[in-house]
Order: structure tokens, then sequence, then C-alpha cells
């Protein structure tokens, strides 16, 4: 399910935007201003972010750049001003799109779904969770932007967990998916390997949960 957050200072807004989000199978959180999104941002993952412009203490271009400066996450802009100037800025600042008030609910959500699905498309390849990074091309795994090394397996293993994000895995799948139908390996495989995947994430660990009885899943 993804999780979205909705930054605007006047709360009529976020409820109807909130609202609709719940209705349409989103998670969703709010924030008053860019200060206090970005204090959301930096201990929350989003999937995207409904961004106002003018707003107290921070606006919204000025919260466009800081949270381009520490995630990696889609984002909407929203103003009730209808100038080109305003629409080229935010698209030099990387916003994915732009919506003018007062609009809506029904279209923004639309818009929403599609900004959502392109960028899933878009970053398939690269994974982003908080300092955690995950190339799938490269196969490189990085922690607040420093290489990990990890063996081919391990990869192989947080690779499929992250692709299944929060979905409790047995053991039997793991060896399965992870190691192929030809391996004749037991659980005390799967859990050696997620002891040593644990171990090398160090901080980021906390995404690997055991499920008593079954197996694990990566849990954000």
């Amino acid at each position: 399910m993804a999780k979205l957050l909705i930054v605007d200072d006047e709360i009529k807004i976020r409820e109807v935007v909130k609202e609709y989000a719940l209705l349409n199978g989103y998670e969703a959180d709010e924030a008053s201003d860019g200060a206090e999104a970005l204090k959301k941002i930096e201990l929350e993952h989003y999937d995207l972010i409904v961004l106002d412009i003018m707003m107290p203490l921070m606006d919204g271009y000025s919260a466009c750049r800081e949270i381009r400066k520490i995630k990696k996450v889609p984002i909407i802009m929203l103003s009730a001003r209808h100038e080109e100037y305003d629409k080229l800025l935010g698209f030099e600042l990387g916003v994915d799109d732009f919506v003018v008030k007062p609009f809506s609910p029904k279209e923004l959500m639309a818009r929403i779904k599609v900004v959502i699905d392109r960028n899933t498309q878009k970053i398939q390849d690269l994974y982003v969770f908080e300092g955690l990074s995950i190339n799938v091309d490269a196969r490189v795994v990085s922690i607040d932007q420093q290489k990990v090394m990890l063996t081919p397996k391990e990869f192989d293993l947080l690779l499929y967990l992250v692709s299944n994000k929060n979905t409790a895995i047995n053991r039997e799948a793991l060896l399965e998916k992870v190691w192929n139908y030809n391996y004749f390996g037991d659980d005390r495989t799967v859990d050696t390997h997620v002891k040593m995947l644990r171990h090398n994430l160090g901080i980021y660990r906390k995404f690997i949960v055991t499920v008593r009885g079954t197996g694990y899943k990566f849990e954000i």
C-alpha cells in the first residue's frame, strides 16, 4: 500500500485529500508546512508527497529543494497561482506534476496514481529506503552512500525480500526462489544468510523482520 504525505497549511485541504486518499487505498500522513514535512520525511518512507507552494515557515519551493537533498520521492505540487513561471520553477526543481487550486480531488487521485505507477516502473532497478539503497543492475548495496560488501547469495536474498516488501515469506519459498529448485539445503541455510545479511546492513537490519513460525519479511 502506497503511503502519501499531504503538505498544506489549510487543514480543510489536508482533510479532503486524506479522505480521498484513504478511499483510494492509500495510507496518508499530514504536515502543515515545509519544515514539519522535512521532519516527517527524515523519519518515514513516503511513496509520494502532495506539496503546497504557499505555506508559512517554509514554502513549497524551499521544501522541495531540501527534500531533493535527502530523498528521491515523487512530488505533486499544489498552487493557487496560475502563472507559467510557477510551473516551470516547479519542474526545474524536479516536481513530477503540478495541480492548480481549486482542484478536483478525483483528478488529483488520478494524477497521484499515474505518478506512482510511473515512478515505480522508473525506479524498479533502484530501491531506496532511508539511507539504504540497492542498485539492481550494478548489484551494489550502499548504506549512507558507502558501499557494502555482500556475497552474491546475500544480495539475491535481500533483493527477493525487497521485491516482496511487507510480505511474509517462508523459508521453503526463499530456498526455492533464491537458491533455486535444485538446491538441497535446509532452513538453517536461510537463517545463516539472514544473520550475515543483517550484520552487513548495520542499522538498517531493522528492515528484515522475523515472522515467528513462518520466515522473514522486508518491512517498511
